[in-house]
C-alpha cells in the first residue's frame, strides 16, 4: 500500500471545547498509517512567536497567518499537520485552506458552560475576572466554521470516538487514499 499523502486538518472551537484531547487520539493513529504528524497547538507556539501576548486583533492575524504557513511549508515537505488551535475568525481558517489544498477544518462543538467547567487553563476564569478582555466566547468573538468537513459535538463524543470519526472521514474525502 502507498503511504498517504500529507495534509492538513485543523481543529477549530472555543478554548476548552476538546481539540487538544482529539488531537491526543487522532495523532497516533494517523502515525499508524505510516503518516509523518506535527501537531501546531496554538498555546505551545504563541509561547515562541510571541512571548509577552497581548491576543490584539493584530497580534491574532500575524500569528495565525504564521501558524498557517508554517503549516503550509510542514505539509509540501511531506509532514501531515493537525492545527490545535482556536482560530478565532474564519479569515484565519480560510487563509490555512488556501495555502494547504489538502485541507479539511473540523468544527469542535461544545456549549460554553461545558468549556467554562473543563477549563483546566483558567482561560475563562481570568475572562470573567477581567484579567483577560479578549476570550473567544466572552468578550471576543468566535466565528464558527460555515461549512467544515466535519462537525464534532465534543460535549458528546469521547476524544477517541471522535478521532476515529475523523479518520473515517479522512478515508471518505480521500485524503488517506
Amino acid at each position: 500500500m502507498n503511504k498517504p499523502q500529507a495534509f492538513a486538518i485543523w481543529l477549530t472551537g472555543l478554548p476548552a471545547s476538546g481539540k487538544s484531547a482529539i488531537t491526543a487520539a487522532l495523532k497516533p493513529k494517523l502515525e499508524a498509517l505510516g503518516l509523518r504528524v506535527e501537531v501546531l497547538e496554538s498555546d505551545e507556539l504563541r509561547r515562541a512567536l510571541t512571548p509577552s501576548p497581548t491576543y490584539s486583533r493584530e497580534e491574532r492575524d500575524l500569528f495565525y497567518r504564521a501558524l498557517a504557513v508554517m503549516g503550509s511549508r510542514l505539509v509540501a515537505h511531506g509532514v501531515t499537520v493537525i492545527f490545535d488551535a482556536t482560530a478565532n475568525r474564519q479569515a484565519y481558517r480560510d487563509f490555512a485552506r488556501m495555502l494547504i489544498p489538502r485541507f479539511m477544518e473540523v468544527a469542535v462543538e461544545c456549549p460554553l458552560d461545558v468549556c467554562m467547567a473543563r477549563d483546566k487553563k483558567g482561560t475563562y476564569k481570568k475572562g470573567l475576572a477581567g484579567e483577560s478582555a479578549t476570550v473567544p466566547g466572552l468578550q471576543d468573538s468566535y466565528e464558527a466554521p460555515l461549512k467544515p468537513e466535519v462537525r464534532i459535538d465534543s460535549a458528546n463524543t469521547p476524544p477517541e470516538a471522535a478521532a476515529d470519526l475523523l479518520l473515517a472521514s479522512l478515508q471518505e474525502r480521500l485524503l488517506l487514499a
